[in-house]
């Protein structure tokens, strides 16, 4: 409560009551003894009785509370503070109802005084007026808000002062610990210092203390999203929108969370419906655009892109996705439009607007100005990047020395559902996952993180240990690993709908983290798809990426990184041979029946002739290849990149030996991991 001034008293009884006060927080008992004091001192000392009103409710005695907080109160009916304390001690007696008036008046008399509508949420939220309690949260949040130590708080946190920020958070919550505002901001304060857990924590405890406190719901949605906690943020998204059923910006957070869980029809019908209701943004059909190629509605994924570039003819992410559609061609108006848009183009719409160029003039068989506008939009995305291809170099390395000094088989059963499905992207990856996925006894998801995240998250526990993360991994205890791995499978879990036995896990970088897979889901199965590199490293650079992929940008970053990959693989092959089953594309293109039965009897599978037909399975696929997945298999373009060698000299230089060795690893293999 505020600092009361001490008028009419002496000063070793003002004393006395300023001890009172600062005793409030730590300890209520003490409070209420010397409060006492100064009551029996000077009985009509209205902020004496106040200071022991609190201190006997925040000590238990909520009858005791009354008893002296009434008569003030009803003697001041215009004083805030006696009326939120009167409030307070009702709700604490458990007269929620009779709670609200004395309540509601001190907010309206002082609305910066969040305690009071924290006490009017609780009570409004006990008499089952939830939608009333949601207002009072906001005002609490507002109130809270403008405090001068959350003020002061926040402008040290955006200055990069975080120690300076948490000490003024604490200093405030000494006085409010459940002031759900300052906890959102510890939480902010967590996520900025990227501890994600701990944020998250903090986030939902605020959002527990203060339901109708959007902001930080919104907050709390976002992080579990990127944590892949994707039932909690749907939860959370559920209660947004109910409470605001028209807020775009509310559906879209709804809509991606489903598209994560797989759920693109529920996702679909709610970009129609926003359509539906007229002016919808550009973002909404380009969502639906992406959803609707994912379902495999091509046409509908066309209309849905061109709907976002009639809305902002300069929007380069529409005409990339419209590009992108593999099987669409951009005509000569569609050429002529996007360069008209390019000069006023900046950012994001830059860059996509020439990865759509190229790919147009490509089609059109003008290729010397396709690789230019390629090389441009390469090189714009690529300053945007952070990409140190030494450190990439070195992490890949290390993680080698980690598989030859052993992983030990643990002799567990943990990952015998899971199928990895590892290379670079662009590599037929994709379809070796349509083709698995066709089987009755395999599940396809999509790219999931899980095994990523968990590398992440040993890797930054490893950083604050002072250790690598391969010492970190290598100490793991045999029930760290299970942890580990329970771990992996409970999010797979997520993603998983048809109850078949086996699933795929299609992340392509999943090749980085070979030794984390086998230490804990020792029984998991990893194919590895390999595409001639430089079809591959060609494919991969004219390709724009919506996230990851960093190193996809430039020719020599991708030959370096092709030559860490095959040489990882081999590490694989040489410390635990069978580990890994090879798919050669231009292989299983050539033959695919003879691959199919091979790739499916080293994964103890039957052979099954849906996996020949893998092109009429409808299943939900978000990758670049989702629309050439859904026809039969094609030669034409194994040997498309030869139009362009003229100008793929960085490529074939980086990648060295690889080319030559095709399609097996490079002699030099354990030189360029430096393994002895």
């Amino acid at each position: 409560m505020d600092q009361l001034p001490p008028p009419h008293l002496s000063p070793p009884v003002a004393a006395q009551l300023g001890a009172a006060q600062a005793a409030l927080a730590g300890d209520p008992a003490r409070a209420a003894l010397l409060a006492r004091a100064v009551v029996a001192a000077a009985p009509d000392h209205a902020p004496a009785r106040l200071v022991l009103a609190c201190a006997l409710r925040l000590a238990g005695d909520a009858a005791g509370a009354l008893a002296v907080i009434a008569p003030v109160a009803q003697a001041r009916p215009d004083d805030p503070q006696a009326a939120a304390e009167w409030g307070q001690a009702l709700l604490a007696a458990g007269d929620a109802a009779a709670a609200i008036a004395p309540l509601r008046l001190a907010t309206r008399a002082r609305p910066g005084l969040a305690v009071a509508w924290h006490a009017l949420a609780r009570a409004l939220r006990a008499t089952g007026d939830e939608h009333a309690a949601w207002h009072a949260d906001a005002g609490a949040v507002a109130a809270a808000s403008r405090d001068p130590l959350l003020v002061a708080a926040a402008r040290a946190m955006v200055a990069g002062q975080a120690d300076r920020c948490e000490a003024l958070i604490r200093r405030f919550l000494d006085a409010l610990p459940d002031d759900a505002a300052a906890i959102r901001l510890l939480g902010e304060l967590a996520w900025r210092r990227g501890r994600g857990d701990e944020a998250i924590a903090h986030v939902a405890r605020a959002v527990a203390l203060a339901p109708g406190f959007e902001a930080a719901r919104v907050f709390l949605t976002r992080m579990l999203v990127e944590a892949d906690r994707l039932i909690e943020a749907r939860d959370h998204a559920d209660v947004l929108v109910a409470r605001a059923p028209d807020e775009p910006g509310l559906l879209m957070l709804r809509a991606s969370i489903l598209v994560k869980l797989g759920e693109q029809d529920e996702a679909r019908r709610i970009y129609e419906a926003m359509i539906a209701t007229g002016g919808a943004p550009p973002p909404v059909w380009l969502n639906l655009g992406h959803v609707a190629k994912t379902l495999g509605l091509r046409d509908r994924a066309q209309s849905a892109f061109r709907g976002a570039i009639a809305a902002a003819p300069g929007l380069g992410e529409a005409w990339w996705s419209l590009a992108n559609l593999k099987t669409v061609r951009l005509g000569e108006q569609d050429i002529a439009a996007m360069r008209a848009a390019l000069p006023g183009a900046q950012g994001e719409d830059a860059f996509h607007l020439q990865f759509a160029l190229g790919k147009a003039l490509e089609d059109a068989g003008r290729d010397e100005a396709a690789f230019a506008a390629y090389e441009t939009g390469n090189r714009l995305r690529r300053a945007t990047l952070p990409w140190d291809a030494d450190a990439a170099h070195a992490r890949v390395a290390a993680q080698a020395r980690l598989l030859s000094a052993g992983v030990p088989d643990t002799g567990g059963t943990l990952g015998d559902d899971a199928i990895f499905v590892v290379g670079l992207p662009r590599a037929g990856s994709t379809l070796v996952e349509q083709i698995l996925g066709s089987h009755s006894l395999v599940e396809g998801t999509h790219e999931l993180p899980a095994m990523m995240m968990l590398a992440d998250r040993l890797a930054q526990r490893a950083r604050a240990a002072g250790q690598t993360p391969e010492a970190a991994m290598a100490a793991l205890s045999p029930d760290e690993r299970r942890a580990l791995g329970e771990d992996y499978l409970a999010r797979a879990a997520v993603h998983r709908r048809s109850g078949r036995p086996r699933f795929i896990d299609k992340m392509p970088n999943n090749w980085q983290h070979l030794a984390l897979i086998r230490l804990i889901v020792p029984r998991a199965r990893i194919v590895d798809v390999r595409r001639h590199p430089m079809a591959c490293g060609f494919s991969v650079w004219k390709q724009h990426f919506a996230r990851g992929q960093a190193f996809s940008y430039d020719l020599g970053d991708i030959g370096r990184h092709y030559r860490d990959y095959v040489a990882m693989m081999a590490q694989a092959d040489a410390v635990a041979p069978g580990m890994v089953h090879r798919v050669i594309y231009e292989a299983l293109v050539a033959d695919t029946e003879a691959h199919v039965r091979t790739l499916l009897t080293a994964l103890d599978l039957p052979f099954e002739p849906g996996c020949l037909a893998f092109w009429q399975n409808d299943r939900a696929v978000r990758t670049a290849s989702a629309e050439q997945v859904r026809q039969p298999i094609f030669t034409d373009g194994l040997d498309h990149w030869q139009r362009f060698a003229a100008w793929l000299g960085p490529l074939q230089q980086a990648l060295g030996p690889v080319v030559a060795a095709w399609p097996a690893a490079p002699p030099d293999w354990r030189d360029w991991l430096d393994i002895a």
